[in-house]
């Protein structure tokens, strides 16, 4: 099937939340290098059918530095993609935002503490460095920054309930 989704690992796995706990490595990409863009379109695949806002390639058992987040910044609020990024500067402050949740950990949510914003850089999938600033924090407004933060985090191997508010 080619554009099948992928099974998303499960941290009630114990060899996924094994692997869901291991570091990503940067990507060497060619834009338009044919397996890249099957696995982005995968990925996107897997995103609509699992209804998410985010997926990071170690998600679905690759530890490489690639994630795709939802941008509920633009119209339409398209799915980006983001290879090696980083997140160059923060708020000093943090917030609490609500319902955070996450593709491999099912049925929970909780409020886990962000950066109120970001700024970050990444390479698109055209190979294209990308450096903005995004914000972050509240569910009924534009979260953008914390999906961000939400899908960078899993490149480190750290989940949402790594960050939950006191």
């Amino acid at each position: 099937e080619k554009d099948a989704s992928f099974r998303v690992l499960q941290t009630t796995n114990r060899i996924d939340s094994l692997f869901l706990r291991g570091k990503s490595k940067d990507i060497h990409f060619h834009k338009n290098s044919p397996d890249l863009v099957y696995l982005i379109k995968r990925m996107k695949a897997t995103l609509t059918a699992e209804k998410g806002v985010g997926i990071a390639a170690i998600q679905i058992g690759i530890a490489r530095n690639l994630f795709l987040f939802q941008r509920i910044d633009k119209p339409g609020t398209p799915i980006e993609v983001a290879i090696n990024p980083r997140i160059i500067n923060h708020s000093s402050e943090t917030i609490c935002f609500e319902g955070d949740g996450c593709l491999s950990i099912p049925n929970i949510s909780g409020i886990s503490q962000r950066y109120s914003w970001i700024e970050v850089e990444y390479f698109d999938e055209n190979g294209i460095k990308r450096q903005e600033r995004l914000n972050g924090g509240f569910r009924n407004n534009d979260f953008t920054g914390v999906i961000f933060q939400h899908e960078y985090d899993h490149l480190q191997g750290v989940l949402f309930i790594d960050k939950l508010c006191e």
